[in-house]
């Protein structure tokens, strides 16, 4: 969903980049409630100001906002893989789609 939500939001697809973080919230949600039993569930909160400002962004439709918030979000996902000894988990930028059948452009 990480790089769904990339292609759907430089792509200016705001109603799919909200789609992509329901899918990661839901995801997240999935991951506090089954994974209780494990020490780095205590980091996982570091990435909600990252997530709420890919909300506003996306709500407000800022693409500057968008990048400078995912970038962040990145960041803050492999400083928390990395500080719970699982750096070999290293999060990109997207720089080639991860599906081939779909299109992120905004429907017209």
């Amino acid at each position: 969903h990480h790089a769904k939500l990339w292609f759907a939001g430089t792509n200016k697809n705001w109603e799919m980049a909200d789609f992509e973080m329901h899918e990661i919230g839901e995801a997240l949600d999935d991951i506090k409630k089954y994974c209780t039993d494990r020490p780095e569930i205590k980091s996982i909160g570091v990435i909600d100001p990252s997530l709420k400002s890919i909300n506003e962004a996306i709500r407000q439709k800022d693409i500057q906002a968008f990048k400078k918030g995912f970038i962040e979000l990145t960041a803050n996902c492999n400083n928390c893989h990395k500080s719970n000894q699982h750096g070999f988990n290293a999060i990109t930028i997207p720089t080639a789609s991860p599906v081939v059948n779909q299109d992120f452009k905004p429907a017209k």
